[in-house]
């Protein structure tokens, strides 16, 4: 099978929104009146972002999500992407995966794809994800402001929970393993949220690197600092049990590491004014996603981490850096 027979047979589909979409040099989008356009860009590498016998119907799912995720980050709706693929060879089986979990997750979001490229190499995903905001309604990084609520939503760490395991780190129950598996191979992306967030937040980043590390993002470019309560912050990480009573269950230490530096979580973070705190819950309520209060926005620079007592928290939590 050729490139361009690979192309047809699995990635070209008819585009509604799209002026024009697979076939010419260019795509084609027309953003709506009164619209700003958002994109971003994301890319998995082999080795790196996913192992090599990851199931590609879940592949192809991460691949999408990662990138609406920033899009909701943005509070934009998403509209079309890209796909650039490095294939070492041509297996259809693999392609006729990979596309289904694509496409299933481009049809819940009403996002199409509208072009790309397609060539032989290590196994290489990169998307380029385009989406509209109304203008001067987008949600920045640099909007917090001192006294804003600090929040999070659904549940940290269970993809950090899960890479520690398959690592063999730590011994997790086939259950347990499973469901925080599909936690780290098919994150969902707050569409919804970052939508009913739009006029709310006043800062929001999604949750790719870890929270202490995506967090110190929007506290950089508001020049604000923060103060995080762990002990509510720990609980982000569902276990239901004690976590050092039995075997197989992890320690205080490695709970809190999965929650504050985990990574891979794709949730939002996001800030806003002690005043909104109903319209911030109805808007969770209108999104069908939970969302935690674990902070404050401080005028000192810096991240503090305290406890129920207000006492500082000792340790050092280092998101995940590619270069570090």
């Amino acid at each position: 099978m050729g490139e361009f027979d690979l192309i047809t047979r699995y990635f070209t589909r008819p585009t509604t929104r799209a002026v024009l979409g697979v076939g010419d040099d260019c795509a084609l989008l027309q953003p709506a009146a009164g619209m700003q356009m958002a994109i971003s860009c994301d890319m998995l590498v082999e080795g790196r972002h996913f192992f090599a016998d990851v199931d590609p119907f879940t592949l192809g799912h991460k691949a999408l999500a990662v990138n609406l995720s920033d899009l909701a980050a943005c509070g934009a709706q998403p509209l079309a992407f890209t796909l650039a693929l490095a294939l070492p060879r041509v297996d259809e089986a693999w392609l006729a995966a990979f596309s289904r979990g694509l496409f299933a997750l481009a049809d819940a979001h009403g996002c199409e794809l509208v072009g790309g490229d397609t060539t032989q190499g290590p196994l290489n995903i990169c998307i380029t994800v385009f989406g509209e905001v109304p203008r001067g309604q987008a949600l920045l990084r640099s909007g917090a402001r001192d006294g804003d609520d600090v929040y999070v939503s659904g549940t940290l760490g269970e993809a950090r929970l899960a890479l520690e395991a398959l690592r063999g780190s730590i011994a997790l129950p086939h259950e347990r393993l499973a469901a925080a598996r599909m936690r780290l191979e098919q994150p969902t992306p707050r569409v919804a949220l970052g939508l009913a967030l739009r006029g709310i937040a006043t800062a929001a980043i999604d949750v790719s690197d870890g929270l202490l590390g995506d967090l110190g993002h929007i506290l950089e470019a508001s020049g604000t600092g923060a103060r995080i309560d762990t002990s509510v912050a720990i609980n982000l990480l569902a276990d239901g049990e004690d976590p050092t009573r039995a075997e197989g269950h992890f320690s205080h230490e490695t709970r809190l590491r999965c929650v504050l530096a985990g990574g891979d979580d794709y949730e939002l973070a996001f800030t806003a004014p002690v005043s909104a705190r109903a319209a911030v819950q109805a808007a969770a309520l209108q999104a069908q996603t939970a969302v935690t209060r674990i902070g404050v926005i401080e005028h000192p620079p810096g991240l503090r981490l305290v406890d129920a007592s207000g006492h500082a928290v000792p340790g050092r939590y280092v998101s995940f850096d590619h270069f570090a």
